[in-house]
């Protein structure tokens, strides 16, 4: 799934995963809600499924190349020494 060509000027490699993230987390979110009212519909569920697939791989690779975005993506490399606190937070201007 690629939105590079989504309208907003010049745009770092790093924001262009974190709209991603974005955009693939609000397909899930819309998605759960019409779920809880039709949890039969197949094609949604596949749909969900979909997005669910995308975001863990944009989540993986935004983790790899800048840091984990939340505290469930840190694995045993980043526990090394705690930056967590120290780096820059993605809504801090640094995209």
């Amino acid at each position: 799934m690629n939105y590079r060509n989504m309208p907003g000027g010049n745009a770092t490699e790093k924001s262009i995963l974190l709209k991603n993230i974005d955009m693939v987390g609000f397909a899930m979110v819309e998605l759960a809600q019409y779920l809880d009212t039709h949890p039969d519909d197949e094609e949604a569920m596949e749909y969900f499924m979909h997005f669910m697939k995308n975001k863990k791989m944009l989540m993986k690779e935004y983790t790899l190349k800048y840091g984990p975005l939340c505290l469930d993506n840190m694995n045993d490399r980043d526990l090394t020494k705690w930056k967590w606190a120290t780096e820059p937070m993605p809504w801090e201007g640094v995209c």
